[in-house]
């Protein structure tokens, strides 16, 4: 089929797992041939950096969910959280919880849990010495967030392993199309772990002063913005919305960086020979295969991307890996290049939804991938990988290497 009809005849909504698998020969259809492309809904997916960019940063662009979750999840939990969590929402909620959040990400608390992130890395490694062989999601990839959040959280060390389940299970949810049976899971794992929440904040207001090293929920609790706390619902669901934000993205940036440099053997050997090249190499592995691949905005007014003009109240998907291969952007943009400068991908969004975590997961990313590099050499692919199968979100179940 010809790259012009296969854009002609996309729809976002009837996506196989073709396209997740690998949706970039796609994605480069829609990008030359139909850019601001109509889905049979009426929805647009936008794949250009420009209008994906300028989306972002339209303040008439809503993040609100409210009628659109209703329609898809009806009443119940996955409805509470996704539209009580910061994500979701726009200003003057958004701007009060956001600075609320923001405790848990000061320059203080990234110092101190940079030696943290150090301490869980080396064990981990520590680990994995002896194995030889072995499974790089289940046994670095997704450990080193989970230690990471739970720290933060307060999370006791018998309900970590629950931890990337619950996050699967609710961010699937938000696929473009979601079976019934996986809408019912997200909304199990919200309740559920929304009581184990609520066991861990009653405790740390009975007992303020037992947080830990990286410990955030204490300024979560009792943390002001012009007098304004978080209640009840809003402090529980905003830190299932920590979990998810921190954790399985986090899981797929170290497994997919991995992953890209397994498969350029290039780039993996001008690492080796040259470790300051990491902070560059982080931003070269969010940009080509970003973690999260697609976002959504609502117009509120009409707006107008390049020749064509969207009334109010279009809801717009915006193809993030679309725009992190944008050739009017970044030369060459399906080659990997560590070295590539400037690299201003949109991995993390951009606008007054930029992601709060960014500086941190850029952390986590430097320091696993580059003490993974140095530690094991000759670390290589030992059998195929096998993507989460999510459109939304990019990442792997199985990633087998050897080291």
């Amino acid at each position: 089929m010809m790259t012009a009809e296969i854009a002609k005849n996309f729809d976002l909504n009837a996506i196989d797992r073709a396209f997740i698998d690998n949706p970039y020969p796609t994605l480069h259809a829609l990008r030359t041939h139909d850019p601001v492309h109509a889905n049979p809904d009426g929805s647009v997916y936008l794949t250009r950096y420009d209008h994906v960019r300028q989306v972002y940063q339209n303040k008439a662009m809503s993040s609100d969910k409210q009628r659109e979750f209703g329609q898809r999840f009806g009443p119940g939990p996955l409805l509470t959280h996704h539209t009580t969590s910061l994500i979701f929402n726009d200003p003057p909620y958004h701007t009060i919880v956001r600075r609320l959040l923001a405790s848990a990400f000061t320059p203080r608390k990234l110092a101190e849990m940079e030696p943290l992130i150090e301490g869980i890395v080396d064990r981990l490694l520590d680990q994995l010495e002896d194995q030889g062989e072995f499974n790089f999601i289940d046994e670095f990839a997704m450990k080193l967030p989970t230690e990471l959040i739970s720290f933060m959280l307060g999370v006791p060390e018998e309900h970590r392993h629950k931890l990337r389940g619950y996050s699967m299970t609710i961010l699937g949810a938000l696929d473009p199309v979601v079976p019934e049976e996986r809408l019912r899971a997200g909304d199990a794992a919200v309740a559920e772990f929304g009581l184990l929440l609520d066991d861990l904040i009653a405790h740390r207001r009975a007992n303020p002063g037992e947080g830990g090293q990286g410990e955030v929920l204490e300024s979560l609790i009792f943390g002001e913005v012009d007098g304004r706390r978080l209640n009840e619902e809003e402090l529980r669901q905003n830190c299932i919305f920590l979990l998810n934000a921190g954790h399985e993205t986090t899981t797929s940036l170290v497994g997919n960086s991995t992953a890209v440099l397994l498969a350029n053997p290039d780039q993996h050997r001008l690492l080796q020979d040259d470790p300051t090249l990491i902070t560059p190499a982080i931003e070269e592995f969010l940009r080509v295969e970003s973690p999260l691949q697609i976002g959504n905005r609502l117009t509120t007014q009409d707006i107008t991307l390049g020749e064509t003009t969207l009334p109010e109240g279009t809801y717009i998907h915006t193809s993030i890996g679309g725009a992190n291969r944008d050739p009017d952007m970044f030369p060459d943009p399906d080659k990997v290049d560590i070295t590539r400068s400037p690299n201003r991908h949109l991995a993390f969004i951009t606008g007054i939804h930029v992601c709060l975590g960014a500086t941190l997961a850029r952390i986590e990313g430097r320091i696993a991938i580059g003490r993974l590099v140095k530690r094991f050499p000759n670390l290589r692919a030992s059998g195929q990988g096998e993507l989460m199968g999510l459109a939304r979100f990019r990442g792997y179940n199985q990633l087998p290497v050897r080291v």
